[in-house]
C-alpha cells in the first residue's frame, strides 16, 4: 500500500506485507491489518492525515477492509 502525492508524483509512505518483519508471515486479514498500522503510522511520521482511499477495483471485504480500517485506526483519515 502507498499514499502517493499525485500532484507532485512522489510516493509519501508506503507498507507491504514483504517487509522483513512480516514476510514469513501468510497473506491473511492479520497481516493486512498489520501494514494497514504500519501505513498509518508511516503516514503519521510524513504529516499525512487524509487520503483518498483508491482499493484499486477489488470489492471492500476481507484483506482491503482490513487494510482501510487499521489504517483509520493509526489516524487516518479517508
Amino acid at each position: 500500500a502507498q499514499i502517493i502525492d499525485d500532484l507532485a508524483g512522489h510516493t509519501l509512505a508506503a507498507a507491504s506485507s514483504q517487509e522483513a518483519a512480516l514476510r514469513g508471515k501468510t497473506l491473511t486479514v492479520a497481516t493486512a491489518a498489520e501494514v494497514g498500522k504500519l501505513l498509518g503510522e508511516r503516514a503519521s511520521a510524513a504529516g499525512v492525515s487524509e487520503v483518498v482511499f483508491d482499493r484499486g477495483g477489488y470489492p471492500f471485504h476481507g484483506r482491503v477492509k482490513a487494510l482501510a480500517e487499521s489504517a483509520r485506526e493509526s489516524g487516518l483519515k479517508f
